[in-house]
């Protein structure tokens, strides 16, 4: 369970000893400055050096406080990362996805005179998917899309960066599909969900699991100008994930595959707008279910089906 997982009790009890030993550095550091100033003022030669070692002595405490220190802070932090967002108040109350609640159908399921094949079926059947040299090329979880099922492909990306640029107010971006690992941390890949990354030792770069990482972290550690929000940004990736949280899970056909291309919109926004800014975001998606005609479903996540770092979410199916 995501929302009870965090490691609280260590967290409390290592934030009460690095203020405790921050406590003692800065006292020592208090003294050694004070004395130091006295130095230069005693006339005894012999007591001015005691003085000197004495404060040598203290240095010698301090640096040793400051090893004991930083394992501290890093441990804390790392701890702190491992503490999921907190839902917001409208998020429905539930252990998993069974209490999830539908917003809103839209359209209605097609019937059809006949069994329809599965797609892992279908296109094969249509030579459009070959998953068996897919997984010749790659291994499990790899396919190959071909003829005018790779053209579909194609054409969907296009469309949609189209539709969210034209009709929606996006920007496109084209971001990289590989990142540093602080970007990572910045969405709330690590440290958590390290092992469903790929990842590039010899560089330290991680192949993104969604477009939301490049795009999220192109203005981290920047101060924007309020007059510049709101920010709407789409980008079209690859998608890399190893998917091991979802072994034994939806392993036919294409679901869940390593890797996937995806259309993203984020927004950077204020934080007072930033629930209507979110419905409005949903509506640019669904936008694109009407568009193509596909009956669809808003789903509202409950409590324990929340993602680690969403205070809301919904999902179209």
């Amino acid at each position: 369970d995501l929302n009870t997982s965090a490691p609280i009790e260590e967290i409390l009890d290592l934030d009460g000893r690095r203020r405790a030993t921050l406590g003692r550095i800065e006292a020592l550091r208090a003294t050694r400055n004070r004395v130091s100033k006295e130095i230069p003022r005693i006339k005894d030669r012999g007591r001015r050096q005691g003085r000197i070692a004495e404060m040598r002595k203290v240095g010698e405490q301090i640096r040793a406080l400051e090893s004991e220190l930083r394992p501290l802070e890093e441990r804390l932090r790392d701890a702190l990362l491992e503490v999921p967002n907190l839902p917001d108040p409208s998020v429905p109350v539930g252990p998993d996805e069974r209490h999830n609640v539908v917003i809103r159908q839209v359209g209605e399921l097609p019937t059809f005179g006949f069994e329809p094949l599965p797609h892992w079926d279908l296109g094969p059947a249509l030579d459009i998917i070959d998953f068996e040299r897919g997984v010749k090329i790659s291994g499990t979880r790899f396919y190959v899309l071909k003829g005018l099922g790779a053209r579909l492909q194609r054409a969907l990306i296009t469309w949609m960066i189209d539709i969210h640029t034209e009709y929606h107010g996006y920007t496109e971006v084209y971001p990289p599909f590989l990142v540093r690992r602080e970007c990572l941390y910045g969405t709330a890949q690590l440290p958590k969900f390290a092992d469903n990354q790929y990842y590039d030792a010899q560089d330290d770069l991680w192949m993104i699991p969604t477009a939301e990482v490049p795009v999220t972290n192109l203005y981290r550690d920047e101060i924007l100008p309020e007059e510049q929000l709101p920010i709407y940004l789409t980008a079209y990736t690859a998608c890399f994930r190893r998917e091991k949280m979802s072994a034994g899970r939806d392993t036919r056909g294409m679901k869940r595959g390593h890797q996937f291309d995806k259309v993203e919109m984020v927004k950077f926004v204020k934080p007072e707008t930033s629930m209507d800014e979110l419905m409005s975001l949903l509506d640019d998606a669904e936008d694109v279910c009407r568009r193509l005609g596909l009956p669809h479903r808003v789903v509202q996540m409950c409590t324990g089906d929340l993602s680690f770092s969403a205070a809301v979410k919904y999902d179209i199916e």
